[in-house]
């Protein structure tokens, strides 16, 4: 199989999957056949395993391959293709074309200071191989029925269990496994929606959440974030009692962009508006892990009394990214969210959800995680030093007490998109305001990634990015 590097503005694993569709359209595998082994198709590429079973993943939710437990993945027929092409026809979302330059433009640079995912050399990557390849060995040969949604058993299991340490009540039977927590978010937010509903978002807010309501046709109403305390309930409220708003989209710990994180009576407050106004919502609470205190911050679904609280969770920011498994918690809501993952998806791959359900059987989590706390909180501070050197003391920083996000406010004359395209060709990235805004907005602002280890390289592209600032 031929791997061209770098063909076009595709990832590795999108490249492989190109390739092999390609391959399928002209009969080189036909239906029924399987296609080379992972560990085949990783050694005659030169890429890892994970981007092979990345790509192979794609091409199973696309319909073009389907994988069978202990055996390998396959060729599906003709028929299931083409009634798949069929189904997507009838869908036409709305592309952000500078979020899509954006978003690639951080798989091409040397330093990724715009990128949404930490610094991959923090987690545990080759144990988690090591239990994904042993879960595949002992797996049974229904386990692709047993991990049809709402998914893993084992693994929805160990999930409620850990909200149930931290005080939250639930069964895994409230828990539905998706593929990743964007689509946790988005299935969330389709089945307490309708096509021309009014959704509350933050402002600034996580450029996926803007994008999710424009594909299904909702009508996103911007709520300020303050750069202290975070979200502005009192706004809030206001805007919901004067709108007809059906559902909002909040992420209140460890905001993205700007890393705040909410007061306990906030969070409360929140509950208590959306149970007086019938609202739905949608929780984004992939970073709660990552706290920096003693306390981990307690998720609005805990004051939520009436099933309102769709509560969105991942492991993609703080155990394994590329390995795509979140989760909902909701019980009212579960049969909805089951089918609607079933005709999008169809489910979570099987092998990836053994996998992860296995590690968590048999390594400390916890362990992990309070390394992984303590290693981003040293990054964050040394980022941060090193970047208050250098920029101008006008210039207003957000100090965020978890995470791996710093939102910067640098002055109206300043674009951020200009400072983005002049710093691309430096071979950095930043995040530039626009981006987390359904309005454009927030010109004069940017997100920094400062999970990364303070090395030169890092300290020099800090100084740029300075450079640019002060003009």
């Amino acid at each position: 199989m031929l791997f061209i590097e770098g063909e076009g503005h595709m990832t590795r694993y999108q490249q492989l999957a190109e390739q092999l569709k390609l391959q399928i359209k002209s009969g080189i595998w036909r239906s029924g056949e399987k296609v080379p082994s992972v560990r085949v198709t990783s050694r005659n590429c030169s890429v890892s395993a994970s981007t092979v079973l990345q790509a192979y993943q794609l091409l199973e939710s696309k319909g073009w391959l389907v994988a069978k437990p202990q055996s390998g993945f396959f060729v599906t027929p003709i028929m299931d293709r083409v009634l798949l092409e069929s189904c997507e026809k009838f869908i036409r979302p709305k592309y952000n074309d500078k979020l899509y330059e954006f978003l690639q433009s951080n798989t091409n640079v040397g330093i990724a200071l715009g990128c949404a995912f930490p610094d991959p050399d923090l987690f545990p990557l080759q144990s988690l191989n090591r239990h994904l390849a042993s879960a595949g060995r002992k797996m049974p040969t229904q386990s692709v029925f047993n991990n049809m949604p709402p998914g893993n058993e084992s693994l929805r299991r160990q999930i409620a269990q850990r909200y149930i340490n931290h005080g939250l009540t639930v069964s895994h039977d409230d828990i539905v496994i998706t593929s990743g927590a964007m689509e946790a978010l988005n299935l969330s937010l389709q089945v307490v929606t309708n096509p021309g509903d009014s959704v509350v978002i933050e402002a600034p807010a996580f450029y996926g959440a803007i994008q999710a309501i424009e594909r299904l046709g909702l009508k996103a109403i911007e709520v300020p974030v303050d750069l202290e305390e975070g979200l502005l309930v009192d706004q809030f409220e206001k805007l919901i009692s004067q709108n007809n708003i059906r559902a909002c989209w909040l992420m209140p710990s460890f905001h993205n962009p700007t890393g705040t994180c909410l007061s306990t009576e906030k969070r409360r407050k929140i509950i208590e508006l959306a149970k007086q106004y019938h609202l739905a919502v949608v929780e984004d609470d992939v970073y709660s892990e990552l706290y920096f205190g003693e306390l981990r911050p307690i998720p609005l679904k805990y004051w939520d009394e009436e099933d309102r609280v769709l509560l969105c969770g991942s492991f993609s920011k703080s155990l394994c990214p590329g390995y795509r498994i979140g989760w909902v918690v909701n019980r009212k809501l579960h049969q909805r969210l089951e089918k609607a993952q079933l005709v999008s998806t169809l489910s979570g791959s099987v092998p990836v959800q053994e996998g992860v359900a296995h590690f968590l059987q048999y390594e400390s989590l916890d362990s992990h995680y309070r390394k992984l706390r303590k290693e981003l909180s040293y990054r964050q501070q040394s980022f941060i030093e090193v970047l208050q050197r250098h920029i101008p003391a006008n210039v207003k920083m957000t100090l965020p007490r978890g995470g791996y996000f710093i939102w910067l406010k640098l002055g109206e004359k300043i674009d951020t998109y200009r400072m983005y395209r002049n710093l691309k060709m430096k071979g950095i990235s930043i995040a530039y305001g626009c981006l987390f805004s359904a309005r454009e907005k927030f010109q004069d602002c940017m997100r920094l990634n400062t999970s990364y280890e303070m090395t030169p390289e890092l300290a020099k592209a800090i100084k740029h990015i300075a450079m640019e600032v002060n003009g």
